[in-house]
């Protein structure tokens, strides 16, 4: 199906079904809040399921894809109902162990990690020493930062980083993520100050194609133009699938729900799209949605 140059508003994802055989969903902001399923949700799964389509979740999430399903199953979910479960973090893996041309197999060994929990299965099995300070790394994995971290606090390692002359490799391009009380700050965050700085960041992720080359791979003999991926961050997920050439449906009520009263009529709600698209790469979807409803 053909990128629509006015996006269409609609009720819920039931209005957009039958157009499409197969459906790339983000996670948080459109699922979930981290700690459970948005309401409605299990039923447009349900439905879907119902309905023979497939569907592929995908997670600008720095953590590996068994974590995440894991993650998932804790809050309701059934991994196994979904065709795969892609992260960006498990596609960072990848590529550091296989480390198929530039820029991964220049990386060097010796890793400074920035993660979230402690967590460190995403640099487990890898040929990788952890460095614990700056100066004694060949790079810096972004996978994720603690909530309590701020911009500021990682400043002095950006800028120290950034005078050895050392890349960054960011396997989670978000800038914010969604919790259920806030918006807290995500390693897309400091890869961008990094790059303020001068700095090299490697990026793997939503909206760069590697991340939904991983998708499709998920979904042979589907055609493209039978995919529709949803999401709630222009920037990412709505320009990642204009980026393929695939049609999108952007989720107004997650990271930029601020900028869409539930209360607005159409025409409100067409011009702070035209404002955020504006604002953010130009990016427009086919469809437009509150929620992950039927």
């Amino acid at each position: 199906m053909p990128q629509q140059s006015s996006p269409r508003f609609v009720d819920g994802i039931g209005a957009l079904a039958d157009r499409y055989h197969a459906f790339i969903l983000d996670q948080w902001g459109v699922l979930h809040d981290g700690a459970a399923p948005y309401p409605g949700v299990m039923e447009v799964l349900a439905a879907l399921k119902e309905r023979g389509k497939a569907v592929v979740l995908l997670s600008n999430s720095g953590r590996r894809a068994g974590f995440s399903g894991e993650r998932l199953r804790k809050m309701g979910f059934v991994p196994e109902d979904f065709a795969a479960v892609v992260t960006s973090g498990e596609a960072t893996w990848q590529l550091m162990r296989h480390r198929p041309a530039a820029p991964w197999n220049k990386l060097g060994r010796r890793c400074l990690l920035l993660t979230i929990f402690g967590d460190k299965g995403v640099v487990e099995g890898l040929d990788l020493e952890l460095a614990e300070r700056v100066e004694n790394a060949d790079f810096i994995l972004a996978s994720g930062v603690e909530p309590e971290q701020t911009l500021e606090e990682l400043r002095p390692l950006a800028e120290a980083g950034v005078a050895r002359g050392i890349p960054v490799v960011c396997s989670n391009p978000d800038l914010v993520a969604v919790s259920r009380d806030a918006l807290t700050m995500a390693p897309g965050a400091f890869a961008k100050l990094y790059r303020e700085l001068g700095g090299e960041v490697h990026y793997v992720g939503k909206p760069n194609r590697p991340i939904y080359q991983a998708c499709l791979d998920a979904l042979p003999g589907v055609d493209p133009a039978a995919i529709v991926c949803v999401g709630d961050s222009l920037e990412h997920d709505i320009a990642g699938a204009s980026g393929v050439g695939l049609d999108s449906a952007f989720v107004t009520q997650g990271i930029h729900a601020a900028e869409f009263p539930p209360d607005a009529g159409p025409t409100v709600l067409a011009e702070r799209l035209d404002d955020l698209a504006a604002r953010h790469g130009g990016a427009r979807p086919t469809w437009v949605v509150s929620r992950l409803v039927w």
